[in-house]
Order: structure tokens, then sequence, then C-alpha cells
């Protein structure tokens, strides 16, 4: 079993992450629209470990050479692996790539999966970070978003995080159906008493395809007006900010030194495997830069990778526009922004000044002392609209 520190060190454009993919969920969430998938049959976890080691070797042989600086296990619900699966996951990874010493490893759980037994198992597999899927703290809600624990069950699991685990993290939802600010920031502050270092908060998307979508559509589900959205989202800044876990991504806040490495990797447009049913992954190779995806359903992802080593169904090369794109829509969802050069170096062009400066007499953009473009408190509400008009 591998095993790696807990410290916390920002990740860097050219870190290397990986990514690995869980599918399987107790039940599906009305609002999710995650490639996870329920089975009410067992799993053979033994199958699916092996499967994920030769994809782990085939991707591996594309890339070889690199230092993995995290490695995050999403899913669908990663703590319905067994510890030994987690192990066999880990140890595959270590096998081809090189493992920093201080690398992030991540592991997300639901509380309807957490046991003191299997978090220390996680632990000694050489998880060092758990991220937690608590949602709300509030029963009502909790069913409505159609969770299967209670809000004390989630407390305890995060008192099992935080008994196992130097590090820790859980997630909220929030502008959920009748919600108030009021009501918010009591939750809010209940739920940073019990936070290390790391929260995610996220307001509540209706997405296509989702129960949610059809009800919201027949007008059965009924979200927060625009207006409250808004101050339900200016609420969550304040108060984190005040309880020093200020935002350092749109939907993330955390203490000083406590930011997700991995995320940060995405957000910096760095390099990263996706091993898994349905991964996407950004690698380098031979000067290029690849978008992959993998099949996305479990057991057809499974059988192609038994017969040919991989189940990729696209391996595109980006345009240096695309990639440019990409560094925007990623990089300015972070409050410490992008490098304009960086993007002229991906496109070949350097940003509009006219735009930038059209965006920023609007207050919705600034440049800082050291040249980096960030979006603003006022920008990042409608930072779709700000990127898009960058990118134009």
């Amino acid at each position: 079993m591998i095993g790696a520190d807990t410290s916390a060190r920002p990740g860097i454009a050219g870190n290397f992450g990986v990514y690995l993919h869980w599918p399987f969920c107790l039940a599906k969430c009305p609002y999710c629209d995650f490639n996870s998938h329920v089975r009410h049959a067992a799993i053979d976890q033994d199958r699916f470990a092996r499967t994920f080691a030769a994809e782990i070797a085939g991707t591996a042989a594309r890339v070889p050479g690199r230092t993995v600086s995290s490695i995050f296990l999403g899913g669908g619900t990663p703590s319905l692996m067994e510890p030994r699966t987690v192990g066999a996951l880990l140890d595959a990874v270590a096998r081809h790539w090189s493992i920093a010493p201080d690398a992030e490893i991540t592991l997300e759980a639901n509380p309807t999966s957490a046991e003191a037994a299997r978090f220390r198992g996680y632990r000694a597999a050489g998880v060092n970070r758990l991220s937690l899927g608590v949602q709300a703290l509030r029963d009502d809600d909790l069913k409505a978003l159609g969770r299967l624990h209670t809000a004390r069950e989630a407390l305890e699991a995060v008192a099992l995080a935080r008994a196992n685990f130097a590090r820790y993290s859980f997630d909220l939802i929030y502008a959920r159906p009748n919600q108030t600010v009021a009501a918010w920031r009591a939750e809010l502050e209940e739920a940073i008493a019990e936070a290390a270092e790391h929260l995610s908060l996220y307001q509540l998307t209706i997405e296509h395809e989702t129960p949610f979508y059809a009800l919201h559509a027949a007008g059965k589900l009924k979200t927060p007006d625009a207006e409250t959205a808004r101050a339900l989202y200016e609420a969550t800044q304040e108060v984190c900010a005040a309880r020093g876990l200020p935002a350092y991504e749109i939907s993330n806040h955390a203490r000083a030194g406590a930011e997700s490495r991995h995320n940060l990797l995405y957000w910096r447009y760095g390099e990263y495997a996706g091993i898994g049913p349905g991964a996407h992954g950004r690698l380098d190779i031979g000067g290029a830069r690849r978008a992959t995806v993998t099949e996305k359903h479990p057991e057809r992802w499974l059988m192609r990778v038994e017969a040919q080593g991989h189940a990729l169904v696209s391996d595109e090369v980006l345009r240096p526009s695309e990639q440019a794109d990409e560094l925007l829509l990623m990089g300015l969802r972070l409050t410490e922004g992008i490098d304009p050069g960086r993007y002229a170096q991906l496109s070949g062009r350097m940003l509009d000044p006219q735009r930038i400066a059209a965006l920023r007499d609007h207050g919705l953009v600034r440049i800082g002392s050291d040249g980096r473009l960030r979006v603003t408190a006022d920008g990042l509400p409608v930072l779709d609209a700000v990127v898009a008009d960058l990118a134009a």
C-alpha cells in the first residue's frame, strides 16, 4: 500500500494528476447528472480493480515518466469500495508512475457508507484526504434531495472523518427550494463549526435529463428566484470569509494552504489522466494536448478495457484556440485568475484589450498589480457571460 503525508501545497500547472471514477451509487439523486449507476447485484470489485489497473497501464504507456502530485477517487460513490479495492487502485498508479512524497490523495465518501473501520482502511491504503457528500444539514431538505442519510448521520460521518484524516472537506448544496437567506446563514454557521479547513458550497442547478429537470419544467419544483439566489451567494461569501474560509474558487472555500490540490490542477489547466467509466483526461503527448473520454457504461467499459487495454471513445487533439478557451473557462473560476501571457502562448493571440476594458468598466473584471486577470465579486455570478465575451 502506498502512503503520503498530509501537507497541503497548492498545485501548479506542471503537476500531474490522476482521476479514478467509481461509477456506482446506492441510489441516483434526482438532481445529479454525473455518470453514476445503481446496481442491485453485488459488484465484482476484484474484476473492476484488475480492469482499472489495465487502463492505468495503458495510459501510463502513453504518458510515461510522470510524477503524480494528486489522485482523486470520485464518482459515483467511491466509499462503496472496500478498502482493499482502493488500495489495489492506488498500488496500480504507483506501479506505473512515481508518486510525489507529499501527494494529495482524496476519496469521496457518502455518510451512508461511513464507518470507522472502513475509514481507517482507506487511510491505511494511502488516502490522506476525505471529501464527504453531506449536501444539507436539515432532514427535510436531505429527503427532498433524495439523500439516504439524516443530518445526524452526516455529522457523525464528519466526526469520523475528523478522527481518521488530518485533511477533510464536505459539500453542501444551497439555493434549495423554499430556502431563505436567514436559514442558510444558520446552516452554514453550523457547517463551518464542523469544518476543519475546506468546504465546497454549490448552488443547486437544474440539469437536463434529471428528475429535478422534469419536475421543474412541470412547475412542481420551485427554486429561488434570481434575486434570492444572488442573496444566498453573497451570504455564502460573507459568512465564510468572516469565519476564515474565503473563496478560492467560485464554489470552494478554504483556510490558507488547505485548497484542494487536485481541483487546483484542473482549474489551473494542468495535465491529468482520467481512468474509469466516463472519465475525462487532458494529456500532453508529443507536444499536443489531447482530450480523452472513456466509455461511460460500467459493464461496457469493463469489456472494452479487457479486450483492448483501453475504453477510449474520444481522443482528440485540442486546437490552440480550444486550449485557450478551456484555460479561460477553468482559470477564471479562481480568485487568483489567469496569466494573460499564458492565454496568448496557448492561443497565439492576446486577449482583446477593448473587451477587457469594457468588462472592467462594468466592474466585472480587474487586472491586478501582478498582471493577472481576475473576475470580480460582481462578475463571478455571471462568469459564463464574462468568459464568452473574453473568448469571442
